[in-house]
């Protein structure tokens, strides 16, 4: 099975095991319990219509009436169905385990009828990359109490979650200053994970691909060349391996910095991810503003 498709089954099994409410108002209701995991919505004219986020407070956020928070927003692989975004509840016990204190939001990335839209913009009622960067943003900064600004928000993605974070924070330096990429990859693929796609013109497929975005990465940070961190992983045993060292490479030719890249033993599995998920959420935070 290729590892696109595994994560379609993956995204499934997490969201059936998730439990709560969908609320399709604005704020969430108080909570006591520092581990629940909630649904919510807002309109997006990026997409046309409801766009669904799972979030978890951390444990002090009813305690403490003024603290502001970093933000983890997690992006799941690809394809998926339309609740792969509630399942966070890894993630949330990845950070407690961290010693770190975030809200953790999980993004929609699919929906019926759209199950692979790689996190990219693709026109009208379609913009998959806008969703998440500036309304999905926008819309948490306004409900919870975030740090909002660049360095209080970090972006997780695994699989197609891991090329949707790689290319939106490069994509949006003022938006994201730490992002991670696990067993990802960097151009958009079909579902099978097999070809490349064409997405209709030299131009966009090139804002899509980071091997041909890299030479000029340290023009397009600009003033956060020096603030912006990104660091990616995958398993030794991955089809998606080569991709991740040939953008090692390009990265380190082009002298982008702060970029990290590691391997470890395994394959493209929630296994790995899980095993060295507090690790990196650890080191992401610790890069990030903290809580005050």
């Amino acid at each position: 099975m290729r590892p696109r498709l595994l994560l379609a089954s993956l995204g499934s099994l997490i969201a059936f095991g998730c439990l709560g409410a969908l609320d399709t108002g604005t704020a969430l209701p108080d909570s006591t319990s520092p581990n629940a995991i909630e649904y919510a919505s807002f309109s997006s004219q990026a997409l046309g219509g409801p766009v669904h986020y799972s979030v978890s407070l951390p444990p002090s956020y009813y305690a403490h009436s003024t603290t502001r928070y970093p933000v983890i927003y997690f992006l799941h692989g690809l394809p998926a169905g339309p609740n792969a975004y509630k399942g966070i509840g890894w993630v949330v016990d990845a950070l407690r385990r961290s010693g770190h204190e975030a809200i953790v939001i999980g993004a929609q990335g699919a929906r019926h009828g759209d199950t692979d839209p790689e996190w990219l913009n693709w026109g009208s009622g379609r913009e998959w990359e806008k969703a998440v960067a500036r309304e999905l943003v926008s819309v948490v900064d306004s409900r919870y109490r975030t740090i909002a600004s660049r360095e209080g928000r970090v972006l997780i993605g695994i699989s197609a979650g891991g090329y949707g974070a790689a290319l939106i924070g490069y994509h949006h330096p003022g938006i994201f200053s730490v992002f991670q990429s696990w067993s990802g990859y960097f151009e958009p693929t079909t579902p099978d994970g097999s070809k490349t796609l064409d997405l209709g013109s030299d131009q966009r497929n090139k804002h899509a691909n980071l091997h041909r975005l890299a030479p000029n990465l340290r023009k397009r940070l600009g003033k956060y060349l020096n603030s912006t961190y990104f660091s990616f992983f995958i398993g030794t045993r991955d089809s998606f391996l080569a991709d991740n060292r040939q953008l090692n490479g390009e990265l380190g030719k082009y002298d982008v910095p702060h970029a990290k890249f590691k391997t470890y033993q395994g394959e493209h599995s929630m296994a790995l991810w899980k095993e060295h998920a507090t690790a990196w959420i650890a080191r992401a935070l610790s890069l990030a503003a903290s809580p005050g």
